[in-house]
């Protein structure tokens, strides 16, 4: 068996980035929490260890303050500013501030409002990738729908103006590069032109709504913060709608592409969701759990604490590696088989604890009407090349995915 530093190693190669699961297999069955030296982090790979760290308030996401030890000169990037200020890297009371005060604009009430535009706009795309493929040729998914479908569903929830939407896609990449572990300088440089871009916008609608509310995100969390004496600064605000577009936008494109990717190849599980329609929403639930767009998420233990039997000092850095724990055959049996029809299925993709996403539901919702209306309308879909996987460490992601209906 591989030594474990090779078997980590060996996920950022070509191969191990496509297919990192043989790897944390066998780091799961040898050294389930292992400690890498040289990143000076503890990889967890099994699904109780992975929960419980993100359930457990001794652990800590990395905020301002650790930012300000490991990366001085912090402040002069308005991407780490903003990253490092929002609801995703904050915690305590700070981070349940905000949670409470922007939670209602995401509930289930929201959501189901939200329905019948997400069908609209799916219906929309799909027609547009049916024209591209009327004449047996191929087209790419992400470009025609992975990518546009979430942009315009959070805009939509948002409350953007189609009309207004035309950079969203470019300074969506753009500062999702900040969800990357390592970031080279073309990467901060793209990121803090993107975050002031959209700043800048989202203090434009903002004003606009204050003048005109509108059933939309904005308007809600302008209310918020009227109605409950400023809670929620106006900073605040700017930078929530900024992180909505961003969190909303990547992570549930690259859910689309993988859950699609999946489907086409496992062609019975296609043929069988064709059949049954209805069951759109176990298929989302599985290809969370078998190839998760997020793979792994870092927190900082704020005390002395023991995970899997394991002593971690304080200030000790845990990876989280989501992939490995929605396969840990401890949780899910024969966690390699891709099956629509699964039950008993609980993923990590989302995270959990107090830094569970907000937007986890909506991305669900977008994924289970997509994949409904796709095999109702292209039953005989199939894959039509090879397709490009975006270059990442953190994120499971297709840049491109040809496809065509052959049938």
């Amino acid at each position: 068996m591989p030594d474990p530093e090779s078997l980590i190693l060996s996920i950022l190669d070509p191969d191990g980035r496509d297919n990192p699961h043989p790897a944390f297999a066998a780091l799961r069955s040898s050294v389930p929490v292992y400690h890498h030296t040289g990143l000076d982090t503890y990889f967890l790979t099994r699904f109780a260890d992975c929960h419980a760290v993100l359930t457990n308030s001794a652990f800590r996401v990395p905020d301002r303050e650790w930012c300000s030890r490991e990366f001085p000169g912090w402040r002069e990037h308005p991407a780490a500013e903003f990253f490092y200020s929002s609801l995703l890297r904050t915690n305590g009371a700070e981070h349940s501030r905000v949670r409470r005060l922007i939670g209602g604009g995401f509930g289930a009430r929201r959501i189901s409002a939200l329905l019948p535009a997400v069908r609209g706009i799916v219906d929309e795309l799909l027609d547009r990738f049916a024209d591209a493929t009327a004449d047996g040729g191929a087209a790419d998914f992400q470009e025609l729908v992975g990518y546009p479908l979430p942009i315009a569903v959070v805009s939509h929830l948002i409350g953007v103006p189609p009309r207004e939407r035309g950079d969203f896609d470019r300074l969506g990449h753009d500062a999702g590069r900040l969800l990357e572990p390592v970031r080279t300088p073309e990467d901060w440089r793209r990121a803090d032109e993107a975050v002031v871009a959209l700043r800048t916008y989202f203090a434009d609608l903002v004003r606009r709504r204050r003048a005109q509310p509108a059933d939309d995100l904005t308007s809600t969390l302008l209310a918020v913060r009227d109605v409950d004496d400023g809670r929620l600064s106006a900073d605040e605000l700017v930078d929530t709608l900024l992180l909505v577009l961003v969190a909303g936008f990547e992570t549930t494109a690259h859910l689309l592409g993988l859950a699609v990717h999946a489907l086409l190849s496992h062609p019975e599980q296609w043929r069988l969701l064709a059949e049954r329609p209805g069951a759109a929403a176990g298929a989302v639930e599985e290809t969370l759990r078998w190839d998760t767009p997020v793979r792994m998420t870092e927190r900082i233990a704020a005390r002395p604490v023991e995970v899997g039997g394991v002593p971690i000092p304080e200030g000790g850095n845990v990876t989280a590696v989501l992939t490995a724990g929605n396969r840990d055959p401890a949780r899910h049996p024969d966690p390699d088989t891709f099956a629509v029809l699964r039950t008993d299925t609980k993923v990590l993709s989302f995270s959990a604890g107090p830094h569970y996403c907000l937007g986890a539901a909506l991305a669900r919702a977008e994924g289970a009407e997509l994949l409904e209306r796709m095999v109702t309308r292209f039953p005989r879909l199939a894959p039509a090349g090879e397709p490009v996987r975006r270059k990442s460490v953190s994120l499971r992601a297709f840049a491109r995915l040809p496809l065509a209906a052959v049938g």
